[in-house]
């Protein structure tokens, strides 16, 4: 058996946790384990929001949830002899959900509370849960779906050195100093509510509180890039910018697809993940790499036939912007909603179904002005029926449920 070096409780709150969790991004948060160049180890995590979503049929707890408190990691890890300049090498081996808490949850984030990539078409918080068994996942409140996930790490990264994570305020507050009225928010800055720094107590945890980056974003120590290429088999090397490297690790998904539209939209979940670890000395430097690259996973579940949606630099209202690939993406996005609507799903179905199969986003082409082009590819095998046209009209099921609250 591997060993576990860090275990949470998930009938224990965040804060009453044996191994102290974290919820921001500093280099003075305390390693709570060290291991080894080239150990294996395995570590538990609570779900990103700490326990703050029920299996239940009510999606009341994704409109109140307290975001200011994600994404709880576990961590940070010291990895003995580690220095800045070097590349710290990361083998995901496994991972999976709790023993006994086989079972995660999708959501869609009311509007004034974080939103979605498609806010302004679903403003309202919404909620699916979904049941593991063993690589598949299906839901009670998506009828006629089952596919195999990608599990992975939402969130994975190093600590950031003290100039690093100024940069990071610094450009930060600059862009939403740009529309400091805006909702959703044009950046989560330092915010001391909810913030918990590990092992850290009184004066030093105050100070470090009020510096802290939030995890919302990706950023040059790796954080919430929600890659689902993250998975069993692949290899991630990241620059380390402190001593030790302090490796922290949360937001465990068991699936999700590209994009992620729907804000929390993955299948979260509370689990366990397997690593390994080595260093490639004085690595960054030697390769110029001021972000982490990583070598994918071969064994992905395997899917032969896609419905591929394009989009194009063209909002809903039918006005041209120029090469924007996120626009784009939000129209390949939904036309596959209103698509899977004429079978019966709901919006809110479709959204969140799109964030969490292991549905395929890609740039086609970036220089056919004014159209970027964008496409979606849904795999049709994770329908129990047919989703291709024909000229008998799509198929009308008794799928809808209630997912939203107000």
């Amino acid at each position: 058996m591997t060993k576990t070096i860090i275990s949470v409780d998930i009938n224990k709150k965040a804060h009453e946790q044996t191994f102290p969790l974290h919820n921001r991004w500093h280099p003075d948060i305390p390693a709570v384990a060290s291991v080894e160049p080239g150990e294996t180890f395995r570590i538990e995590c609570l779900d990103w929001t700490g326990g703050q979503v029920k299996n239940n049929d009510d999606a009341t707890d994704i409109k109140i949830v307290d975001l200011k408190q994600v994404h709880y990691l576990s961590g940070p890890v010291a990895v003995r002899g580690t220095e800045p300049g070097d590349l710290l090498v990361v083998d995901i081996i496994d991972i999976g959900p709790l023993a006994g808490n086989e079972w995660g949850y999708t959501c869609i984030f009311a509007k004034e509370n974080g939103g979605s990539f498609l806010t302004d078409h679903f403003p309202y918080a919404a909620k699916a849960i979904w049941d593991f068994d063993g690589v598949y996942a299906t839901s009670r409140h998506m009828p006629g779906i089952r596919f195999s996930g990608i599990a992975h790490p939402g969130v994975m990264g190093v600590a950031p050195s003290r100039e690093l994570l100024q940069r990071w305020n610094r450009r930060e507050a600059e862009l939403f100093q740009t529309d400091p009225n805006r909702v959703p928010p044009l950046a989560y800055l330092p915010d001391p509510q909810s913030a918990v720094v590990g092992k850290l107590k009184c004066a030093d945890a105050e100070r470090v509180m009020r510096e802290a980056s939030r995890t919302v974003p990706p950023r040059e120590n790796g954080g919430n890039t929600d890659i689902n290429s993250f998975t069993r088999g692949s290899r991630i090397y990241f620059p380390v910018h402190v001593k030790d490297a302090l490796l922290s690790v949360g937001d465990l998904h068991f699936s999700e697809g590209d994009g992620e539209i729907s804000f929390c939209g993955a299948i979260e979940m509370a689990g366990w993940i397997e690593l390994k670890v080595d260093i490639i000395k004085q690595g960054a430097k030697k390769y110029n790499l001021a972000q982490p690259v990583y070598k994918s996973a071969e064994p992905k579940p395997k899917y032969s036939n896609y419905m591929v949606f394009e989009g194009f630099s063209v909002d809903e209202q039918d006005k041209q912007y120029y090469m924007d690939a996120s626009m784009s993406f939000r129209r390949a996005c939904l036309n596959a909603i209103d698509y899977l609507k004429q079978f019966g799903y709901t919006g809110e179905q479709a959204c969140i179904l799109l964030s969490a199969a292991p549905v395929e986003g890609n740039i086609k082409a970036i220089v056919d002005i004014p159209n970027a082009c964008t496409s979606l590819a849904i795999p049709t095998d994770i329908f129990n029926f047919d989703i291709w046209p024909s000229d008998k009209g799509p198929i009308k099921l008794d799928v809808q449920r209630k997912l939203t609250v107000k």
